[in-house]
């Protein structure tokens, strides 16, 4: 390949990769418009199922029978759906999780929210210090390495579109979104996990599975 040829290919992937954050973006923009939770549980999959299926840059290989299965899920259940304040952190606590050969990302802890029985434990919300900045809450619970990835799930990713939206200045926190990092489906991919206050014992059987 040419020098011409692989900036031609590097512009390409940029390309379409941006373009996989636009759709992603839209299709929580769909969510937070949608006339009930489990309206917008099922928006959420079916095009999430369309965009790993036809998008360049999914990080499904092309022979995965995912693409024709569509992502494996828990059925919606309405009680693991709250609205939840931000109690803020005393102290800053940050992180800086390698996330490439050249690429840290930096976590700033904002706070935490306490979800309620049966998980009944405090989760750690964080601020991406990259990009401009966006709300992260990872969270690894025990059905990690069983039912669902080892490394834990995302809920909330603002800065890649990832957002459930707020009601009256709190959190929505709706456990059935609980989605699998791209370093799930594909190595390539170095995703930040789960830091210790986002790990909780409880086995929460909602959202994205294995």
């Amino acid at each position: 390949m040419t020098g011409a040829s692989e900036a031609a290919a590097v512009e390409m992937d940029e390309l379409t990769l941006t373009d996989w954050r636009r759709r992603m973006f839209a299709i929580y923009g769909e969510v937070r418009e949608a006339f009930s939770p489990e309206a917008a549980h099922a928006i959420w999959r079916a095009q999430r199922d369309k965009l790993f299926r036809d998008h360049p840059s999914s990080p499904l290989a092309g022979d995965d029978p995912l693409r024709d299965s569509g992502l494996p899920y828990w059925p919606y259940d309405p009680r693991r759906r709250y609205e939840l304040e931000v109690v803020p952190a005393i102290s800053a606590t940050r992180l800086s999780v390698n996330t490439g050969p050249e690429e840290t990302t930096h976590l700033r802890r904002l706070g935490w929210v306490e979800l309620p029985a049966p998980v009944e434990a405090t989760v750690d919300v964080w601020w991406l210090g990259q990009y401009g900045g966006g709300l992260f809450l990872p969270l690894r619970d025990g059905t990690a390495g069983k039912g669902s990835y080892g490394g834990g799930r995302y809920l909330l990713d603002t800065v890649k579109g990832a957002d459930l939206g707020t009601q009256d200045g709190r959190l929505i926190i709706d456990l059935n979104f609980l989605y699998h990092p791209s370093c799930r489906y594909d190595s390539s991919w170095l995703c930040p996990l789960a830091p210790p206050g986002n790990t909780v014992t409880a086995s929460i059987e909602a959202g994205e599975r294995l």
